[in-house]
């Protein structure tokens, strides 16, 4: 195949051509998803790489960032995140041992286990966002009228899928 074809449209035209009509578009809508989500974490990366977050990291600390405590239930991270627990635990533990993040109990119930933004980790999460607004999510590579609309159209994705999605539209 040659590198100045697109493989996407390429894999569209084998699907019609094996009598796959009925799927060709779905499969062309997953594939370019799945591609897409790809290119942008690479471009996320590489604006996290130099600050040693990962995305997921970088989510949990914006997250504690935004409540005002800074700390949040392990139990509700992964449900805001959408991940299993062990995720959580995981990216919990590195940001522990990076000094971003400490685990508190509660005082009320020694069993309920908080994560709870250090001073440095309210730092890094300032920045890394700085960056990523700048480098990233300012200019995503469509116009803003799209991006609002293709944001739009992914809700409708998740939603079929099951996903929970605001009812209304907001943009």
């Amino acid at each position: 195949m040659s590198t100045d074809r697109d493989p996407i449209r390429e894999a569209h035209g084998q699907w019609v051509r094996h009598g796959w009509t009925a799927a060709a578009d779905g499969m062309a809508m997953a594939t370019s998803i799945v591609r897409v989500q790809q290119l942008l974490m690479e471009r996320i990366e590489s604006v996290l790489r130099p600050l040693d977050l990962t995305f997921a990291r970088y989510e949990i600390l914006r997250l504690l960032s935004f409540t005002q405590s800074g700390s949040m239930t392990m139990t509700r991270l992964g449900s805001l995140l959408q991940v299993h627990p062990t995720s959580v635990t995981s990216a919990v533990d590195r940001l522990v041992r990076q000094g971003h993040v400490e685990r508190l109990r509660r005082e009320r119930d020694r069993r309920v286990v908080l994560a709870s933004l250090t001073a440095t980790g309210r730092a890094i999460v300032d920045q890394a966002t700085v960056d990523l607004n700048r480098h990233v999510f300012e200019r995503p590579g469509i116009p803003a009228d799209d991006v609002r609309r293709l944001t739009e159209l992914l809700s409708d994705l998740r939603a079929a899928a099951g996903d929970h999605v605001a009812e209304a539209r907001s943009h």
